[in-house]
C-alpha cells in the first residue's frame, strides 16, 4: 500500500475509533457547552476516563477509579464522582480495565531501515534466514549488499549461531552482514570479507575478536567490530530511512511506549528526526536522543539552538561505550569466562582514555548514560565517576549505567548510592539472554546477572528499559518479578522485585533519568495525558501470564493514537 494513504489512514483511524467507543468501549456523548462550566457549575473537559483500575504511579502507589484529562494533561485522578464535576464530549467507560502511565523505554534503539535490510528478530532457524536472504536478492538483484539484525542462536532450531557457509549457501554473488540482537556480534559471508580485505592475516581488532572455527578458517562471526565490513555497505537514501523511522516509531504505541531514550545517535540523527517530528503523518512517542561525545562541537552547538527541545523531541544524555555485551561475548569481567582460558572481554578503549573522556564529559556539565555490562566495567565506571564527583562536585548530576547486568561488588554499589550514579536495567535479558549467559557464565555470577533487588537496597535508584531484546515492556515485568529465563529456569530469585516496583521503573523511574519526572511517569494533575489501557491487571494476574497481556488503548496528550 502506498505510505502516504497508509500514513492518512492512521491519521484518522484514532477518530473513527473514538467513534466506535460510543458502543464498543461505553463512551457516551455529553451536552454541547461553549463555555468552560455547564450550567450545574461542572467544570468542561477534553476527556474523561471512568470506571477503571486506575494505577497513578504516584508516591503511594494509589489506585483510582477515574481520571479526567483536558488540553493534552491531566487534570485529576479520583473516584467516580469525578464524573458528577466535569463533563466531556468524551466520556470512556473502562469497563473496570487497567489504566496506567504509557510505558517509558530508557533504553531503546530505533532507527529507519533501508531496502537491502531484513528483519531477523522473530526468525526460527537459519533455514528461515537463507530463504529470507534469497527473498532479498530476489527483490533487488544480485551484487548488491544485503543486511539485517535480530537473529539469536538461543531461538534457531539448528542451536547454533548462522555461519559464513550458510550465507555463502545462498548467496554467492551479495556480499552479507547480519547482525545479532542486541548489536555485539554479526555473521558475514565470503564475499563481504574479501570485499573488505579480511583475512586470516588480518589482527585482531582492538576491543573485538575476528572468529575462527574449528578448522582454523574464519566462519564469518566478528565480535563487537563488525564495522570492519559494514563500513562497506552503501548509505541508504533519506527518504528510505525517514519513511522507515516513522513507521518503526509508531510501532511502539502500539506496545504501549509513549516516551524513549533512543541511546546513541548523532547530531545528523536528530535533524532527521526534527524533520520527521515536524511532518509525521503517523502519531508518535516522545522521544530523547542521546549522542555519543564524537564532535562535541556540533553536539554543543545543536544544544545552543534546540535548548530542551520541545515536548516531543528533546536532547538526552550523552552515551559513552564502557566495554562490549554477552553477545560476543565482550563484556568486560573480574573473573574470567567459563571455558575460556583467561579471556575477560574487553574495554570498548584503552582504560586511560575511557578515564579521561567520562571526566572531559562530566566536567562538560553533560549528564551521561553509559553503557557497563561486565562487573569489571561497573567497577571502573563507578570508581571514575565517583573520583570526578569528589574533584568536581555537581547536586543533580544524574549519570547513570546503562545495562549494569553483572552484579558488582558491595563497594561499588555502597559508592553508586553514596555519589547518586544510577541504573537503566533490561531485566529482559534474564529472558532472552539466558543461553549466552549460562555459556559464559557460572554459579553466583549467573545467578545473579541483571540484579535488581541488591541495586535497589541500596539506595540505588533503578530505572527499566529493553534495549530492543525485545522491544515489548512486558518481557521486562515478566522477567523483573519472576527471574525466569526462556527455559523456566529460575535465577537469583533474591534479585526478583515486585510488580509495583517493576511499573514504577518502566515508567516514573525512567522518567527521573530523563529530568522528566515532573511531566511524565505518572497519572498526577500537570502531567501530561500519555496513558494505556490494558487487557489484565498486572497486580493481581498469575505471573506466567504476563507476557500474554495486551495493550488496548494508547493515548499521547490525551489522544487515542492505537487502539487494538
Amino acid at each position: 500500500m502506498n505510505r502516504n494513504i497508509l500514513a492518512r489512514l492512521y491519521l484518522i483511524l484514532p477518530s473513527i475509533l473514538a467513534g466506535l467507543l460510543l458502543t464498543g468501549c461505553g463512551q457516551q456523548d455529553q451536552p454541547a457547552s461553549d463555555t468552560s462550566a455547564s450550567e450545574s457549575g461542572t467544570a468542561r473537559v477534553d476527556l474523561i476516563l471512568t470506571n477503571g483500575k486506575v494505577l497513578t504511579v504516584d508516591d503511594d502507589f494509589s489506585i483510582h477509579n477515574t481520571v479526567v484529562v483536558d488540553d493534552g494533561r491531566i487534570v485529576a485522578t479520583g473516584g467516580s464522582e469525578l464524573a458528577s464535576r466535569y463533563q466531556s464530549d468524551q466520556l470512556v467507560d473502562l469497563g473496570g480495565k487497567t489504566l496506567m502511565p504509557g510505558f517509558f523505554d530508557s533504553h531503546i534503539h530505533i532507527r529507519g531501515r533501508p531496502q537491502r535490510y531484513i528483519e531477523l528478530g522473530e526468525v526460527t532457524s537459519i533455514a528461515e534466514i537463507q530463504e529470507l536472504i534469497a527473498a532479498k536478492i530476489e527483490e533487488i538483484g544480485e551484487g548488491e549488499w544485503i543486511t539485517g539484525y535480530g537473529w539469536s542462536e538461543d531461538e534457531l532450531a539448528e542451536g547454533r549461531r548462522p555461519l559464513r557457509a550458510d550465507l555463502d549457501a545462498v548467496a554467492p554473488n551479495n556480499p552479507v552482514t547480519l547482525t545479532r540482537a542486541g548489536g555485539h556480534s554479526a555473521v558475514v559471508n565470503s564475499l563481504a570479507l574479501e570485499l573488505a580485505g579480511v583475512t586470516l592475516d588480518t589482527p585482531q581488532p582492538e576491543g573485538g575478536i575476528i572468529e575462527r572455527g574449528d578448522d582454523g578458517q574464519l566462519n564469518g562471526v566478528i565480535r563487537e567490530r563488525q564495522e570492519i565490513v559494514g563500513y562497506l555497505v552503501p548509505d541508504a537514501t533519506y527518504d528510505e530511512m525517514i519513511s522507515s523511522l516513522e513507521v518503526n516509531l509508531n510501532a511502539l504505541l502500539a506496545k504501549g511506549i509513549t516516551s524513549i531514550i533512543d541511546a546513541s545517535k548523532t547530531t545528523d540523527d536528530y535533524l532527521m528526526f526534527e524533520d520527521l517530528y515536524s511532518n509525521a503523518e503517523l502519531p508518535l512517542p516522545r522521544a530523547a536522543l542521546q549522542f555519543q561525545w564524537h564532535n562535541p562541537e556540533a553536539i554543543n552547538a545543536l544544544k545552543a539552538r534546540v535548548g530542551d527541545g520541545t515536548e516531543f523531541l528533546k536532547i538526552g544524555p550523552i552515551k559513552v561505550f564502557a566495554d562490549g555485551g554477552f553477545t560476543g561475548p565482550a563484556a568486560y569481567t573480574l573473573e574470567p569466562y567459563v571455558n575460556q582460558g583467561e579471556y575477560r572481554g574487553y574495554l570498548n578503549m584503552p582504560e586511560e582514555e575511557l578515564v579521561s573522556l567520562l571526566n572531559e564529559i562530566h566536567d562538560a556539565g553533560w549528564q551521561m548514560g553509559i553503557h557497563a555490562i561486565g562487573d569489571a566495567a561497573i567497577v571502573l565506571v563507578v570508581n571514575t565517576l565517583a573520583d570526578a564527583l569528589e574533584r568536581n562536585p555537581r547536586d543533580d548530576h544524574r549519570h547513570y549505567l546503562n545495562h549494569f547486568s553483572m552484579r558488582p561488588p558491595e563497594l561499588t554499589m555502597e559508592l553508586m548510592a553514596e555519589h547518586n550514579i544510577q541504573i537503566t536495567q533490561q531485566p529482559n535479558f534474564t529472558y532472552t539472554l539466558e543461553g549466552r549467559y549460562a555459556e559464559n557464565l557460572d554459579g553466583w555470577r549467573l545467578q545473579h546477572n541483571n540484579p535488581l533487588r541488591s541495586p535497589m537496597d541500596h539506595g540505588i535508584t533503578v530505572a527499566l528499559s529493553s534495549d530492543i531484546l525485545p522491544i515489548g515492556p512486558l518481557v521486562g515485568l515478566y522477567a523483573a518479578v519472576t527471574r525466569k529465563g526462556m527455559s523456566g529456569e529460575v535465577y537469583g530469585p533474591d534479585e526478583a522485585i515486585t510488580m509495583e516496583e517493576a511499573i514504577r521503573g518502566y515508567t516514573l523511574l525512567s522518567a527521573y533519568l530523563n529530568r522528566e519526572e515532573d511531566v511524565k511517569g505518572s497519572l498526577e494533575p500537570g502531567k501530561y495525558a500519555d496513558m494505556i489501557v490494558l487487557s489484565d491487571d498486572l497486580l493481581t494476574i498469575d505471573p506466567e501470564r504476563i507476557m500474554d497481556v495486551t495493550v488496548e488503548q494508547t493515548y499521547v496528550n490525551g489522544k487515542l493514537v492505537y487502539q487494538q
